[in-house]
């Protein structure tokens, strides 16, 4: 069954980076907003007269946590078709904005026992931080645990203080950013190279890959042909 629309309140707004913004919004018509890790709503937003040109997807971000408030991370799209842009010039705290959700299949395995790589590039971070708290919070049993992340430069790092500090209290997660325009302390390039590492010696895993499609496409193909099967590996494509 499809959510019913409901009416969001914007409670506070961050800038998280030179380009991205997390947005905290209440949903005052349920006490509590229950969904699983790696799912997304759907915003109907006013850039456009027919409806379905309007509607603009987000992964939640934060953790399901039995409250009414959910963090969504918003990237500005300059050569986009509108819907970055009017949140970025237009939602602001107290603003409202009609959303559905949750809605997606972009969830974890069933079982985590398998080594699990997490392979974002942007935003695309956002359904793995929701991950990576409930499966701390709930002390579920796993593998070891890769965070794959990919952007531009060290500024453009989403959650990086986050994810290192989850680094010590999660056994077996590795963080690995890599930065593809600066030269820093850690990794530079395209995650392709880390994840072809991490992978060496061809261990059973589950993959999830999560950003543009450009990205995905590759990662997709190099990690089939390094042995594989399709079914190893989960997509939830941006844009």
């Amino acid at each position: 069954m499809i959510p019913q629309w409901q009416t969001g309140i914007v409670k506070r707004v961050e800038q998280a980076t030179p380009n991205t913004r997390r947005y905290f919004i209440e949903l005052p018509e349920v006490t509590s907003f229950p969904f699983k890790p790696g799912q997304f709503v759907t915003l109907d937003l006013p850039i456009h007269e027919q409806r379905n040109k309007r509607w603009r997807s987000y992964s939640i971000a934060s953790n399901p946590d039995d409250t009414n408030i959910i963090e969504l991370v918003v990237v500005l799209v300059e050569d986009g078709e509108g819907g970055s842009k009017f949140i970025y010039n237009e939602v602001k705290e107290g603003s409202q904005l009609t959303l559905r959700g949750p809605q997606g299949v972009f969830v974890l395995p069933e079982s985590l026992e398998k080594d699990l790589y997490l392979i974002c590039t942007g935003t695309g971070i956002a359904p793995f931080r929701s991950m990576l708290h409930y499966i701390h919070n709930n002390q579920l049993p796993h593998g070891n645990i890769h965070l794959v992340f990919g952007t531009r430069t060290k500024e453009h790092l989403l959650y990086a203080d986050e994810m290192r500090d989850l680094e010590q209290k999660i056994p077996g997660f590795i963080y690995r950013p890599t930065l593809s325009r600066e030269t820093w302390e850690g990794d530079t390039g395209y995650v392709h190279a880390i994840y072809e590492e991490l992978c060496a010696q061809k261990g059973p895993a589950n993959f999830m890959l999560c950003g543009w499609r450009e990205m995905i496409d590759e990662a997709k193909a190099r990690i089939l042909a390094m042995g594989y099967d399709k079914k190893d590996v989960h997509l939830e494509i941006y844009g």
